[in-house]
């Protein structure tokens, strides 16, 4: 199996990410991939599909990946039923770091109780 092959998952998710400037080249047996994410969060993302294929230290796989907006996490949009705690739960692994995502996003949020489906939230870095 080529390495291009083995890590064809990863570069799938590139693609379903929107990746920016993707370049992706085999070189004496290593996959060689870079581009740009959005955030810090479709990078680790990325990252994590890569180590679950290869393993924490992969040798047959060089990737430089950036990040367009350092500026926060990620941004995610409201979908029914969540809540900030869920919201929470999903980027950080900790539900009780709501109150971050709160007050990230006061000038929409009055209430860390009342989102609504279609919001555009800032999850900020912490």
């Amino acid at each position: 199996m080529s390495v291009k092959a083995k890590y064809q998952p990863v570069l799938d998710l590139g693609e379903k990410l929107g990746i920016k400037d993707g370049d992706v080249r085999e070189e004496d047996g290593v996959l060689k991939i870079k581009g740009e994410a959005s955030t810090q969060y479709e990078k680790n993302v990325l990252w994590d599909k890569i180590k679950e294929i290869g393993g924490e230290s992969p040798s047959d796989i060089k990737a430089n990946i950036g990040v367009g907006d350092t500026s926060v996490y990620h941004r995610h949009t409201v979908e029914s039923g969540e809540s900030l705690s869920k919201i929470a739960k999903h980027y950080y692994g900790d539900a009780m770091k709501y109150n971050a995502i709160f007050e990230a996003n006061r000038t929409i949020l009055n209430n860390p109780d009342l989102i609504h489906p279609g919001q555009e939230l800032v999850i900020p870095n912490l």
